[in-house]
């Protein structure tokens, strides 16, 4: 697929985003007609992550690998040939992820970006998979959207796609699969409705269709008494609540401050002896996998998770490291050429050219 438009492919061909240092290097080679061929291998230090951003990495290196002669650009992806692990696989540290043989001239301004798409790629998966393995088997939706800057959305939807998130909550988030953003009501749709939280619902239902209609039940700081009216009001168009009392804040039904076991065991109780025992019960606000572990533990009667923060907070560094050069083993030291049996031959790179 096309991740980057016509002005942002022509951007990372000039080096806009590359560190200066690499550029100069390509210029240096480039000035020389060097083409010498290298092995670069690249590999992160945490154990059990959980792998995301190689297909983006094919991408950026088909549309990225070159050089310009004036202002005409000579793509040269051919000359490379590229093994690889692929999104999803779990790797350990200093595990070899991808091997990039070639004339190094050709793709030497690119190590910036492949080393950021991998670290962010990566880390957003894997704190989503950790998060989703503590959830036991409960869908966790990826509430990130707005605990970092916007451009990072698309490439975080994916990665938390990859990672097991069950829905994501902006149309960015989910463009790579061309999925569907989910979401409940916000508190700013009761506000403006006098703080009616029945009434915020209610116009929900009435104007969007085909999805399930959740309420938003703590703005009142009632959550079961909300949770009750809302349950009454709507009947069997109600799908489910969502409890998302600040970690501040006591609700009235509760004796600790948050979103806790005791408050979500109270909504619980009081919908099933009203005879509503269809309505769901979603959660959000602060969690974290330890929370949603302690969560799991006490046995809560939650229904999903939605998390934010937690998931792209975090890091997951990646290295590349020059190991053969011209076949043979060239490395700094500390480093050397290790062989991954896992990794397989990206064969992509013959595409039309863009």
């Amino acid at each position: 697929m096309m991740y980057w438009d016509k002005t942002t492919i022509e951007r990372i061909r000039r080096g806009y985003y590359t560190a200066a240092y690499f550029n100069r290097t390509k210029y240096i080679l480039e000035q020389e007609h060097d083409e010498t061929i290298v092995t670069m291998q690249i590999f992160q230090r945490n154990e059990n992550s959980v792998l995301c951003g190689v297909d983006e990495m094919v991408e950026l290196l088909r549309i990225g690998t070159g050089t310009w002669r004036g202002n005409r650009w000579m793509g040269k992806r051919q000359t490379l040939k590229v093994t690889a692990l692929s999104d999803g696989d779990i790797v350990q540290s200093k595990e070899p992820v991808m091997h990039i043989t070639g004339p190094y001239v050709y793709f030497a301004h690119l190590e910036s970006l492949y080393l950021g798409i991998f670290a962010r790629r990566t880390m957003v998966a894997t704190n989503t998979r950790r998060v989703v393995e503590a959830a036991k088997g409960k869908p966790v939706f990826f509430f990130a959207d707005r605990f970092d800057d916007f451009s990072n959305q698309e490439g975080d939807g994916y990665a938390a796609r990859i990672g097991g998130a069950a829905g994501v909550c902006t149309q960015a988030h989910a463009s790579r699969w061309n999925g569907i953003p989910v979401g409940t009501i916000p508190h700013a749709l009761i506000a403006v409705g006098g703080g009616d939280t029945t009434k915020a619902t209610q116009r929900f239902a009435n104007h969007i269709k085909d999805v399930n209609v959740v309420a938003l039940v703590d703005f009142d700081n009632d959550c079961v008494g909300t949770a009750l009216a809302v349950a009454r009001a709507l009947g069997k168009k109600l799908w489910g609540v969502r409890i998302d009392t600040a970690e501040n804040i006591t609700d009235v039904s509760a004796s600790s401050p948050g979103v806790n076991p005791t408050l979500v065991m109270r909504v619980r109780q009081t919908l099933n002896d009203a005879g509503f025992t269809h309505v769901k019960i979603l959660v959000s606000g602060g969690f974290t996998e330890k929370k949603v572990r302690m969560f799991e533990r006490e046995k809560t009667p939650v229904d999903g998770y939605g998390v934010g923060s937690a998931l792209v907070h975090g890091s997951n560094d990646f290295t590349a490291d020059v190991v053969k050069v011209n076949g043979k083993q060239q490395a700094k030291a500390g480093r050397m050429y290790m062989a991954n049996r896992r990794m397989k031959g990206i064969k992509n790179f013959l595409k039309e050219e863009v």
